[in-house]
């Protein structure tokens, strides 16, 4: 492990030191932990954040980052965790995937760490798509490799546990990329793949020697990385569709806290301490078409979990607190697919409404939907050629979101009419696909473009 300056452009800040006591740092500042926020669906109370920047303007720091990700970065008081893959000497050899703790004041690197593994299993993304998680006491980091690793918040190593062994990879067409959920000293990861092993790019998907592979959501003791237990959730879901790249949401229902996953053609809720299965909803696929992989993470409020089927399809609301196999009745709306639609990205719950980055279309859009009915309030177009598929990050009124190419836009959290504030090119040449939704932390954005970092906010 080593420690370094970044290589990219940095600037200091300069505070006073009588400032520094106590005007630093926003009232209402609020932690980054995971890849959906605090609230595990994409919002912050934080306000006083930026509405106007560029690459020059407001820009605290900027860092280089090792390699390319889809991963976001988390933020915990003054430290800020990252993944990158870098490449190996050719497309099938292995190459390193690369931690990173930076100061959150200065950009400048507190601690790195690095292993050896493929970065790319596939010709669309790379193993470095899933976020860190941390509680403040330790960081976990996970990759695409099935790859996970505990660290103390100085940068120990405490253990490494890889979840395939190096003969195989998870059952997926494309690159397995579910973030970890850390939770009351435990981590929680949905592994749910497709049900026959195969060979892809001359990588063996599924474990060699057994013909069947199970889904399940994993549950492991964060102290050590070792298995506490894993619960199998069947499906009936065919080939592709039984895969998913959704993370784990924790949502309180009637007082208890649930796991809410989503993928296989179906919602569940699962007890917290044990994993049991408490309820399930399905299908938004009742002709089981077979390449319906889903994306995105289930959204969870106003009494309801939200899901948007893959293809072009509605999004679908399931109301919580049933049990068993729920029936239509617990189906609360769906969304017209002409409206509000989603491919990838997934839902943000802000302010008591649903936003939506419908990016998948020639004509890309921010949706807000009425949480009781599913209907659009609005639709406003964004205007970029390239795909959006980062869900949109809700804080101080406004909705932050970035394109492929590194485009952001800020739109007002206004229910009543779209009202764009601000867009502005923060990626350059070679930086797309941008996919990491913005982060807010302590009254700062961070934006992870290509392999670049930037805070931006004074």
């Amino acid at each position: 492990m080593t420690a370094k300056r970044p290589r990219f452009h940095t600037r200091s800040l300069v505070i006073l030191s009588v400032l520094a006591l106590g005007a630093v740092l926003p009232s209402q500042a609020e932690q980054w932990p995971n890849w959906r926020g605090p609230s595990h669906d994409g919002s912050s109370p934080e306000l006083g954040l930026p509405t106007t920047f560029s690459k020059t303007e407001n820009v605290a720091w900027g860092v280089e980052l090792k390699g390319q990700g889809a991963s976001t970065p988390v933020v915990w008081d003054d430290q800020v965790f990252i993944t990158s893959a870098i490449p190996g000497d050719s497309p099938t050899a292995d190459g390193l995937l690369s931690m990173q703790c930076f100061d959150r004041e200065s950009g400048n690197l507190l601690w790195e760490d690095q292993i050896s593994g493929r970065t790319t299993l596939d010709n669309r993304s790379n193993t470095a798509s899933p976020s860190p998680a941390t509680d403040g006491t330790r960081v976990v980091f996970f990759f695409g490799t099935g790859d996970l690793l505990s660290y103390s918040m100085d940068g120990k190593r405490q253990w490494h546990e890889k979840l395939t062994a190096d003969d195989y990879y998870f059952s997926f067409l494309w690159t397995f990329s579910s973030s970890p959920l850390l939770l009351d000293e435990k981590i929680y990861l949905p592994i749910l793949q497709r049900d026959k092993r195969f060979s892809q790019n001359d990588l063996q998907r599924g474990e060699p020697g057994k013909e069947d592979n199970d889904s399940y959501l994993l549950c492991l003791d964060a102290a050590n990385g070792k298995e506490l237990w894993r619960e199998n959730r069947p499906s009936e879901a065919v080939a592709e569709s039984l895969e998913a790249f959704g993370t784990v949401v924790p949502h309180e229902v009637d007082g208890k806290n649930q796991l809410l996953i989503a993928g296989g053609d179906c919602l569940t809720g699962h007890d917290a301490s044990t994993g049991k299965e408490l309820w399930r909803w399905g299908t938004w696929n009742p002709d089981r078409i077979g390449h319906w992989r889903l994306v995105p993470t289930p959204c969870a409020g106003a009494g309801k979990v939200v899901i948007p089927a893959p293809k072009k399809a509605p999004v679908y609301a399931i109301s919580l607190g049933g049990s068993g196999d729920l029936g239509e009745d617990w189906l609360a709306w769906t969304s017209d697919p002409d409206e509000a639609s989603s491919d990838v990205s997934s839902a943000l719950l802000y302010q008591g409404r649903y936003y939506l980055v419908d990016g998948d279309r020639r004509t890309k859009a921010l949706v807000c939907l009425d949480p009781e009915t599913g209907k659009a309030l609005w639709r406003g177009e964004l205007e970029t050629k390239s795909k959006m598929e980062a869900a949109a990050t809700g804080a101080d009124g406004k909705i932050y979101m970035v394109d492929h190419g590194g485009k952001v836009f800020v739109a007002s959290a206004d229910g009543n009419e779209f009202k764009l504030l601000h867009q502005v090119e923060m990626g350059e040449k070679g930086d797309e696909p941008a996919r990491s939704p913005i982060v807010v932390s302590q009254g700062s954005l961070f934006l992870r473009i290509g392999a670049k970092l930037y805070r931006i906010g004074s």
